[in-house]
């Protein structure tokens, strides 16, 4: 069996069976998003180290407090999706999951952007948002893959210019931050439509000058008529 999904209202634990399913590549442990519910799942074993063959791990809306070191054991791993649960930090093992280019960590309770992530070269899709991030480290450089990015409801304060060096950035979500202002560098993020395409950058919510001086002067044209209208919402 190459593709399991685990579902009912009382989801406490992963049933023992599973773990002897060393060809497992897709574990869903997962509500489905329109059913609003919330399974009540708060560990995952340790036992999950031993499915080396997954590549997609969906564990959205449960109730995890902790995710095991043996995470960094499922060098196979591509998606794993963990968002809607309860979790504060995550083990240093994950930065050893090179393979993994999307992970979904929204509404959780992570203040800070554990180091580990920004060792996963791979990565081109990562979701932070509506947790209490309120820095985002330098390293984060380091994922130069990174497509999408979203950190809407945060505490962000500021940003670091590293950000500007993420290249291959598409989409950018921002809102619901503290920012007043942007790096220099961030008009040199190319690839970013700049709000012409809501969806790729996104700047609600933030008391930002409008339009901030530092983005203005080095964005590509029609920078500055985005950020007068969004002055105006």
């Amino acid at each position: 069996k190459k593709k399991l999904k685990i579902s009912g209202r009382e989801l406490l634990s992963v049933p023992v069976q599973v773990f002897g399913l060393d060809q497992l590549q897709v574990l869903e442990m997962s509500p489905e998003r329109e059913s609003c519910l919330r399974y009540r799942m708060e560990l995952l074993p340790r036992e999950i180290g031993r499915l080396r063959s997954l590549t997609c791990l969906y564990l959205d809306s449960n109730n995890l407090k902790k995710i095991p070191a043996e995470i960094g054991t499922l060098s196979c791993l591509e998606r794993l999706t963990l968002s809607n649960n309860s979790l504060s930090s995550l083990p240093a093992e994950m930065g050893a999951l090179q393979r993994l280019r999307s992970l979904h960590l929204a509404n959780n309770s992570l203040t800070e952007l554990p180091a580990p992530l920004c060792q996963l070269r791979s990565l081109t899709f990562l979701d932070v948002s509506d947790n209490k991030i309120d820095t985002i480290p330098s390293s984060i450089r380091h994922l130069e893959k990174l497509e999408t990015l979203l950190l809407l409801f945060n505490s962000l304060e500021s940003l670091p210019e590293d950000v500007c060096l993420l290249r291959n950035l598409h989409t950018l979500w921002l809102g619901n931050n503290h920012l007043q202002s942007l790096p220099a560098a961030f008009g040199e993020l190319v690839n970013l439509d700049w709000g012409y395409n809501y969806c790729s950058c996104n700047f609600e919510g933030n008391p930002l000058e409008s339009p901030p001086p530092e983005v203005c002067s080095r964005g590509p044209e029609g920078i500055r008529d985005y950020f007068l209208s969004l002055c105006r919402i």
